[in-house]
């Protein structure tokens, strides 16, 4: 069982080898990266290339470990009981199973994506270290053990927004997905737009890593927001024509929302090309 990429995810040399040490190690992968890099994707096309189901766990910054292992809904409880209803007599049906017991009493293997960590609260790692060790939890409202009929492939993608705790980065295997290189991106677009013309590609991915070294930018345009750039200037044949005619001083690229998000860096760019006409002038 490797992984080796798959033809919609270009995966680099260090990366399957991260995902062929952690499976084989049968410990979390902790994938860390810059927003955009390809984390969640990672996951999905794992499962696809191992045949596993995914079950992805969304984490929000109100989400607690206990709704992993599962919730108890006394709300319905009592508003049955108040109704009469005779299943209010067996708890188990007021349990509701969480993302880890799906993965735990999967049939088959799974992928169990826990995304984006570092959104929790900072005790939130720490709340799983047990079950994720040992495989098993307790349901203490039925008295019932719970454990993994196959232990999940667990992929764990952070932000880096906070810290992870010690004792939860000791028991992952991690990873960090460093930023593409020129060839790499060109072999991700190629992946994404096996037609669409070098030239447009070349002229593109220019502009994109000028404005990635742009200092002083607060949001660097990620992978994925070249990509939705790139899906624009296709629909445009216009903005395509500027793109390869586009003086390198003027302020910015056409359709320049998919990879500028917020107004300081639009400032910043213009007030550069600005500079840079002045310059030439």
């Amino acid at each position: 069982m490797k992984f080796t990429g798959t033809e919609n995810y270009v995966a680099t040399e260090d990366l399957q080898i991260a995902v062929n040490a952690a499976i084989a190690l049968q410990r979390p992968l902790l994938i860390k990266g810059e927003p955009g890099t390809g984390k969640t994707l990672l996951a999905e096309e794992m499962a696809a290339s191992l045949g596993m189901r995914l079950i992805p766990w969304h984490i929000k910054s109100t989400t607690k470990a206990q709704q992993g292992l599962y919730e108890y809904d006394a709300v319905s409880r009592l508003r049955d009981s108040q109704l009469g209803d005779e299943k209010v007599k067996d708890i188990s049906n007021y349990i509701v199973p969480g993302k880890l017991w799906e993965a735990f009493d999967s049939d088959e293997q799974v992928v169990l994506l826990i995304d984006e960590i570092d959104k929790a609260d900072i005790e939130f790692p720490n709340d799983l270290l047990l079950e994720l060790d040992r495989m098993e939890f307790f349901v203490y409202e039925t008295k019932k053990l719970v454990k993994a009929k196959h232990r999940p492939v667990i992929v764990i993608t952070s932000n880096n927004e906070k810290e992870l705790p010690d004792a939860f980065l000791r028991r992952c295997f991690f990873h960090y997905i460093s930023f593409p290189d020129r060839d790499t991106m060109q072999s991700i677009v190629d992946v994404h737009f096996p037609n669409l013309q070098q030239d447009i590609v070349r002229d593109a991915l220019e502009v994109f890593f000028d404005v990635r070294k742009v200092p002083g930018l607060k949001k660097k345009p990620s992978t994925s927001e070249l990509i939705d750039w790139l899906k624009l200037l296709m629909a445009d044949e216009l903005s395509a024509k500027l793109l390869q005619d586009r003086d390198a001083s003027s302020a910015l690229p056409p359709l320049y929302g998919a990879l500028v998000k917020n107004e300081q860096d639009v400032h910043l760019l213009q007030k550069l090309a600005f500079m840079a006409r002045r310059r030439r002038g």
